[in-house]
């Protein structure tokens, strides 16, 4: 019981630690805070487990027989059962770690690139006459009300350039290196908000003035949200000049030389469909939420788009920054607003009729993460939620296709979808945050250590492996994730059994104005943020109080250390749903 004590002395040590404003002044000082925060961790200890066992003591004697009754003949055995398939979930989704992690590290040893699978060379003519040597591309950006502040192509922000969304994007795609007269440029704006249309329509009026190919594109509804504005988009008869096409989300920014990079695996390789190229950020240290994102963004290009390129030839299209060919998107039928992940469906039915997709991971292209907590939650459920209404959707059409081999049929059905889309989520909740917690109040059931310590630790060694960088975030990267985990289970059950919020759509908001506030103070007097109130989450907070409840009676009764995790986690929750996590706009 003592080394009991001592664990969590030392785990509410470390959170005094971490609260410290500022080091003591001299060796003393130090030796005797540290004394101080030691006395009052064991102090808080020995309450918390006297608090534990009044609360026990005051429960009837025929109580503990029921529930000593219960426990041995239903849940002990129902938590047995759901131990198992938890295991061998997880050992599912570590092998598959595994053999990712093993393909990307190879292509990257053996610098097996894209240029040296596929042919690349150079298309030949001169860039400022125009060409007819190089083919006719269309660029598409879809937009709503883009209103927000970014920065232009940096990632330092004391030194940043601050323009307005829509100009940043419009201004981006007229300065790719490509023949003027063989690129045209077609911003498809569904905003509501008629002062923003104004500004994009003369933004656009601007660059047609000084010689761009640009049409300006409005629907009186937005049917089909994204999918039905590009779906739309295709339909216009200049279309049907060009061979390829380019897609821009509003806050992504390409290098001049994206289309003078990717154009020529699509004009030399007839077989392919789709370049994609790597996500980059100009805001990645805006705040830890968006630390955390950037290091499980990095692993999906780095790891997941990376060996499906390099292996089967698939991954699902991000929605932007890649090239498409106009052919292969008509052939597989189009854009279909079936789900809220259009692009994933277009990656799938072309996949199905042969096509192979190319991804280019030192092609990078400037974006935003979403900086607060309710866009972020939003962005996934749509993500996750569309992910496995997908799934649902098209699981039937895989295995039955003709066109594509068994091992890539099996490769989409188990690898992409199963694990990765299904199993990766409702293992990290059910098993991490649910069952070994719950574990404490039924000393029946002993969780290997190989699938509480070992597993977990084999995929968060292979997240950090690709992410030096970012390993001190680690440890928070492992409490969010956990946190988020919850509503990507949630967002996985809605979309399998396609329920209410199957095909909700909320659009990410960026909170590019917060940094450009601080930055750019005459930039606020133009549009002053609007006052948010804090927002609490309920069913954060409700399901902090059940893992606080569990670490509690872990530290009095338990046999194990589970408690330093649970109470670890606890906090995570709380902290999330008190709403101290991502940025805000401040209300003074």
């Amino acid at each position: 019981m003592e080394a009991r004590a001592l664990g969590g002395a030392t785990f509410l040590l470390l959170l005094a630690s971490a609260a410290s404003a500022a080091p003591a002044a001299n060796g003393a000082g130090e030796m005797q805070a540290e004394n101080r925060a030691v006395a009052l961790a064991g102090s808080i200890v020995r309450n918390v487990k006297a608090m534990v066992r009044s609360t026990d003591g005051m429960l009837p004697n025929w109580y503990h027989s029921a529930w000593d009754a219960v426990r041995l003949r239903a849940i002990a055995p129902a938590m047995w059962a759901a131990v198992m398939v938890c295991l061998a979930l997880s050992v599912m989704l570590m092998v598959e770690a595994l053999f990712m992690s093993a393909v990307s590290l190879a292509v990257r040893l053996l610098q097996w690139t894209p240029e040296k699978r596929y042919k690349w060379e150079p298309l030949g003519g001169d860039l400022e006459a125009g060409s007819s040597s190089y083919p006719m591309v269309l660029i598409q950006i879809p937009m709503y009300n883009e209103k927000e502040w970014l920065l232009r192509n940096r990632c330092d922000l004391s030194c940043g350039i601050w323009e307005q969304v829509y100009k940043l994007s419009i201004g981006a795609a007229c300065g790719l290196l490509w023949p003027s007269d063989r690129m045209i440029i077609q911003v498809l704006d569904d905003s509501t908000d008629p002062n923003i249309k104004d500004l994009v329509e003369l933004e656009c009026k601007i660059w047609a003035s000084k010689g761009m190919n640009i049409a300006y594109e409005v629907r009186d509804n937005r049917k089909g949200y994204k999918a039905g504005a590009l779906k739309e988009g295709m339909q216009h008869s200049y279309v049907e000049q060009c061979d390829y096409v380019a897609i821009f989300d509003a806050d992504f920014q390409p290098e001049s030389d994206f289309l003078t990079r990717t154009i020529p695996f699509l004009v030399h390789n007839p077989k392919l469909a789709l370049v994609q190229s790597r996500w980059e950020f100009v805001n990645p240290n805006e705040c830890l939420m968006t630390r955390i994102q950037r290091v499980t963004l990095d692993y999906h290009f780095k790891v997941e788009q990376e060996a499906g390129s390099s292996t089967y030839a698939f991954f699902g299209f991000n929605g932007t920054a890649g090239v498409w060919r106009i052919s292969a998107i008509k052939g597989a039928g189009g854009w279909n607003d079936r789900t809220t992940v259009e692009d994933m469906d277009l990656a799938i039915r072309a996949s199905l009729r042969g096509w192979k997709f190319v991804y280019v991971g030192d092609l990078k292209v400037m974006s935003e993460l979403p900086s607060s907590f309710k866009a972020y939650r939003y962005q996934q459920h749509r993500w996750t939620c569309g992910a496995a209404n997908l799934f649902r959707k098209t699981a039937f059409e895989i295995w039955m296709t003709k066109e594509v081999s068994f091992w890539k049929k099996l490769y989409l059905l188990y690898s992409f979808f199963i694990v990765r889309k299904v199993v990766s989520h409702v293992v990290t909740f059910t098993l991490y945050c649910v069952i070994i917690p719950a574990s404490v109040f039924v000393p029946e059931i002993k969780i290997p250590s190989w699938g509480v310590i070992c597993i977990p630790t084999t995929i968060t060694l292979l997240n950090a492996i690709r992410n030096i960088s970012s390993i001190h975030i680690i440890p928070f990267w492992i409490l969010f994730e956990n946190v988020m985990a919850m509503h990507r289970m949630k967002a996985t059950i809605v979309g399998l059994w396609e329920g209410g919020r199957a095909n909700e759509w909320v659009v990410t908001e960026k909170l590019g104005g917060t940094l450009k506030e601080k930055l750019l103070p005459e930039a606020a007097e133009i549009e002053k943020p609007s006052s948010c109130t804090h927002r609490f989450y309920f069913s954060e907070l409700g399901f902090a109080v059940f893992l606080l409840v569990c670490a509690s009676y872990d530290l009095t009764f338990g046999g194990d250390y589970y408690f330093v995790y649970i109470y670890l986690q606890s906090l995570a929750f709380f902290v999330v749903g008190f709403g101290y996590v991502g940025s805000f706009i401040s209300s003074s």
